[in-house]
């Protein structure tokens, strides 16, 4: 049987379909798994041992759909359900099963803070999509895999980062995700142990701005390094602090203790830390989730804005920095 998994975007959404193609594989290992992504997202599944082949998302889809027949897929398993994924799965003459966005239920979270969702995470919403293949999710988690070009080595760190960091994630794609540049570089102060940035090219001005309130022991990493360095650097941290974006769900493939901060989002949509069968309202012990909760206007969104729709932000902005510090501290030395 040959199969295309289609998942275009964006790197967390993609990491939490991993569980999903290595248990169709363990299930059929003659199972012939195709996956089709955004060309950029591609490093991020180019060391997945599960996958037999990558194919990109092309902007001229009549010639991607020709492409793809030729493959002679059995099956399209299309995780990301939007027009596109469905112009393409209805044309390859075969059929296609489609992950349920519950867009409806999210809406009414947002509009009116009815929580209809159900106490999941994507991974097991994503298992609904083969349940005709009678394959269940095995409880292992996250996978991510880095190839060894992509190992990042301890003397390419300064020498006060090469003994252990925590890996604060500064990025994120939309502004009311993120916890405000002064309240970071003022955490950072309240961390005793050296701190690596990690965020993209668009985050390096922020970055610069953080470690200047201390540069020897606040490292920026921002910019400097591709997603699966970025991965490796967290893979080899003490300890992750993030806001809800792909680098926490690369965090929880490899097993770290996590401190998540959320501001316009909310674990109930189901994106937060995923070890294997974790549940919105029973986080992993692993995992911390600092948000404020019963705030009236909170979720404003299932995504994100580039500013807070009501000005004042408070739910990035009132959150406690000495009690992220503490919870920082305590799990540092559990180790």
């Amino acid at each position: 049987m040959k199969t295309l998994v289609i998942r275009f975007s964006s790197i967390g959404d993609i990491v939490l379909t991993t569980p999903l193609v290595r248990c169709l594989k363990a299930r059929q290992p003659e199972m012939e798994i195709h996956y089709l992504t955004k060309a950029q997202f591609g490093p991020i599944l180019s060391g997945n041992p599960y996958i037999d082949r990558l194919h990109f998302l092309q902007s001229d889809v009549r010639a991607l759909i020709g492409m793809l027949r030729q493959e002679s897929f059995d099956q399209v398993i299309d995780l990301h359900h939007n027009l596109r994924s469905l112009r393409i799965s209805n044309g390859l003459n075969c059929p296609s099963f489609r992950f349920p966005k519950l867009n409806l239920d999210k809406w009414l979270m947002v509009r009116f803070k009815w929580n209809r969702l159900p106490d999941l995470s994507v991974v097991d919403r994503y298992f609904f999509t083969i349940r005709h293949l009678g394959i269940t999710n095995d409880g292992l988690g996250l996978d991510y895999f880095i190839p060894h070009d992509d190992q990042v080595f301890p003397e390419e760190l300064p020498e006060s980062h090469r003994q252990g960091y925590i890996a604060l994630v500064i990025g994120g794609a939309h502004t009311t995700k993120k916890m405000p540049r002064e309240m970071l570089r003022e955490l950072c102060l309240k961390l005793a142990e050296p701190v690596l940035l990690l965020g993209g090219s668009q985050d390096r001005g922020d970055g610069e701005y953080i470690r200047e309130a201390d540069p020897s022991r606040i490292f920026n990493g921002c910019g400097k390094f591709r997603i699966n360095q970025s991965a490796d650097l967290v893979a080899k941290s003490r300890l992750v602090i993030t806001h809800d974006t792909g680098l926490m769900h690369v965090a929880a493939a490899f097993k770290k203790q996590i401190i998540s901060l959320w501001g316009n989002t909310v674990p109930e949509f189901g994106m937060f830390p995923y070890y294997g069968h974790t549940i919105p309202s029973k986080p992993d012990p692993r995992s911390d989730l600092i948000e404020i909760r019963n705030l009236p206007c909170r979720p404003c969104s299932k995504i994100g804005f580039d500013q807070c729709p009501k000005g004042h932000f408070r739910c990035m902005r009132d959150i406690d920095l000495d009690q992220v510090a503490e919870k920082a501290k305590g799990r540092m030395a559990k180790g």
